[in-house]
């Protein structure tokens, strides 16, 4: 079956990981994220050899992860002398015979060095694309000899649709559009005029030329000249010769935007 309805009774199990995994994907990117939700995935070391990682969710290239409360896993000891960074990182698994499906939090060990230490190596293709194996990237975990530092995370929470649109709103203190029908001065100038929202002039204001009511009309085209807190000047152009100015016959619609 090339077309599937996902979301509709079909009279028998029908919806697999594959499809739902590819539907989240599509709604919050097809990469690796915490949900703001629970503890949104905060960690400790409740001692030198165990890393406590608090309840949230995460998706990993479409797939949904559930942490209902504080899951741990054993960091081993640092060595004298020497440097390592682990990563903590949930771990995806599926068993390519049965199908079974499987995730669960895995700390792995870095190379130790008397210089500067690197992350180790983790999975990272994409569950999307078929793979067996797939790792999301938690937290580093820096051992300077047996001394454990400071826990640096590696993921992104995604900010809830609620938050993005706030903080889009906030961005726009007012939008006023409006019709100019009329002539220009004999400069070519046009004037609108608006109420600003904060006493300042607006971010922008865009202009869109016409309909016409006239031939002799057409082929104009409308800039915004300068604008201030309470109106704005739109000056003409002969787009045939390339002159200002002038009473022609003129119609556009505007839109002054504050941000």
């Amino acid at each position: 079956m090339t077309v599937e309805l996902i979301t509709g009774f079909a009279g028998t199990p029908h919806i697999s990981s594959d499809e739902i995994g590819a539907f989240q994907a599509g709604l919050v990117g097809p990469g690796d994220y915490a949900l703001a939700t629970g503890d949104s995935l905060k960690a400790t070391m409740s001692n030198a050899n165990t890393i406590a990682v608090q309840s949230g969710d995460a998706v990993l290239n479409g797939r949904h992860v559930h942490l209902a409360g504080t899951t741990t896993a054993t960091v081993q000891s640092g060595t004298q002398g020497q440097k390592r960074n682990d990563i903590a990182v949930l771990r995806y698994s599926k068993n390519t015979t049965t199908g079974v499906e499987t995730c669960q939090l895995v700390v792995i060990k870095g190379t130790p060095t008397t210089g500067t230490p690197a992350d180790p190596a983790h999975n990272t293709g994409s569950i999307l694309s078929g793979v067996a194996t797939h790792d999301m990237p938690l937290y580093r975990i820096p051992l300077n000899g047996i001394t454990v530092g400071t826990l640096v995370p590696l993921f992104n929470v995604l900010k809830p649709m609620k938050d993005v649109w706030d903080s889009l709103t906030h961005l726009l203190l007012k939008i006023v559009p409006g019709f100019y029908v009329g002539s220009s001065n004999d400069n070519g100038v046009c004037v609108i005029n608006y109420d600003s929202p904060n006493g300042k002039p607006p971010s922008a204001v865009l202009v869109s030329i016409g309909p016409w009511g006239s031939d002799s009309a057409k082929g104009m085209s409308a800039m915004v000249w300068e604008a201030a807190s309470d109106h704005a000047q739109v000056r003409l152009m002969n787009t045939r010769t390339g002159d200002f100015g002038g009473k022609w016959p003129t119609q556009f619609s505007w839109v002054a935007i504050w941000s």
